[in-house]
């Protein structure tokens, strides 16, 4: 019963001291909440370009050229070796006939060059549109398909591709790294912060010891202070959180510039990034809070 009585009296401690230390506090409270919001908007950043990213990546398709000796029989043929292919998700077919349709009713020059060709004259090629699982894969994907026999040629703009993977990794490297650091740096500020305010109320802690308190009943509440300051210094960057990102999402209408760059959904994304903003005011809180008493106030 008195490890529990000593929990709940560091507990009433803690509110205590928050209160009686106001002006401290509330200067902890402010910095946890100005870190947290960087790290919160460094995090929304992040998770959406990662978001970019793999849109793009499953929108990349290899176009398959039939050869035009292959007919109508053997086509099933040539879609059959396809399915088997193992890094493939989806085969869609157009025939010539509905390529040429399609360029016919992009403009009226096309129209009028493409109505010069009857259907056995019809200089196009049926196509499959291939959508791959693993983009990493898709040079090796692509090679497999040219050895099928009855494919003429095939298109994926691999120097495009090539580009766009290495300009990805990069992006994403360089954005866990970015919150990464963001992390560590406000984590080192929000600790410093709490370590200035407990070592202002060392003589508090000297005569805590001078009267026969333990290190552990002297510790408890400062580490309960320090997780009530991180939790309410939360509170702030969860609110911007929640409703800026949610009147971020619907001014854009979900998407940055073009409907290729579309935003994560609010929810429950939001609610996500707040648990974790949470977490980390909190677990810091404390954590800045033993620091100060262990290495500050040498007890």
């Amino acid at each position: 019963m008195k490890p529990f009585r000593m929990f709940f009296r560091s507990i009433r401690d803690a509110f205590k001291s928050v209160f009686r230390n106001f002006s401290l506090s509330l200067a902890s409270i402010s910095c946890i909440s100005i870190t947290l919001i960087i790290v919160a908007v460094a995090l929304l950043v992040s998770l959406n370009v990662n978001n970019f990213t793999k849109l793009i990546k499953k929108d990349v398709t290899i176009v398959v050229f039939v050869n035009q000796k292959v007919d109508d029989s053997k086509l099933g043929v040539v879609k059959a070796k396809l399915e088997q292919i193992e890094n493939i998700e989806k085969i869609d077919y157009k025939s010539k006939e509905q390529l040429k349709n399609e360029m016919m009713a992009t403009s009226s020059e096309l129209d009028a060059i493409m109505n010069e060709y009857g259907d056995s004259e019809n200089p196009l090629k049926d196509t499959f549109q291939v959508t791959v699982k693993d983009i990493e894969q898709i040079e090796k994907t692509a090679s497999t398909i040219k050895r099928i026999e009855g494919i003429d040629s095939i298109n994926y703009g691999e120097s495009w591709v090539n580009k766009l993977l290495s300009t990805f990794k990069i992006l994403e490297k360089g954005t866990i790294a970015a919150v990464i650091l963001l992390i560590l740096v406000n984590v080192f500020l929000i600790i410093n912060t709490i370590k200035l305010t407990i070592f202002s109320r060392k003589r508090e802690i000297s005569i805590m010891r001078v009267v026969g308190a333990s290190n552990f009943s002297i510790k408890m509440p400062f580490v309960i202070e320090g997780m009530i300051l991180g939790f309410l210094g939360s509170i702030i960057p969860i609110l911007v959180i929640i409703y800026g990102y949610y009147g971020f999402y619907q001014h854009f209408d979900g998407q940055l510039f073009s409907p290729i760059i579309k935003l994560v959904e609010p929810t429950p994304f939001v609610y996500m990034i707040s648990l974790i903003i949470l977490a980390i005011g909190i677990v810091v809180g404390m954590i800045g809070s033993a620091r100060a008493v262990r290495k500050y106030l040498k007890i």
